[in-house]
């Protein structure tokens, strides 16, 4: 096995045991509390989400394929912004 590149950069994670102040817990939390959710500026901000288990997973990549002193970029293609984000836990919350 090779040495992984010096640099993997990742999209925003989420999962499970994610501190509460970040943006997805956050939002569930106001939601069952039945409070408006605190959405900064218009929220068309936003990430590529990438959930913490496909994160992990991604990290043995580099091990396998990059080249030391490589960047690997690991992503989901998973842009949304913040408000759609937010939205879409709102809906599930109200389901």
């Amino acid at each position: 096995m090779q040495s992984p590149p010096d640099v993997p950069n990742c999209s925003d994670k989420y999962g499970p045991y994610q501190c509460p102040e970040k943006l997805i817990p956050l939002m569930v939390l106001k939601a069952i509390e039945g409070k408006p959710p605190p959405v900064y500026g218009r929220g068309q901000n936003g990430p590529d989400w990438l959930y913490m288990e496909d994160h992990v997973d991604a990290l043995v990549a580099p091990f396998e394929r990059g080249r030391p002193g490589g960047t690997f970029l690991i992503g989901a293609r998973a842009g949304r912004g913040n408000l759609s984000v937010v939205r879409a836990i709102c809906d599930l919350v109200d389901e």
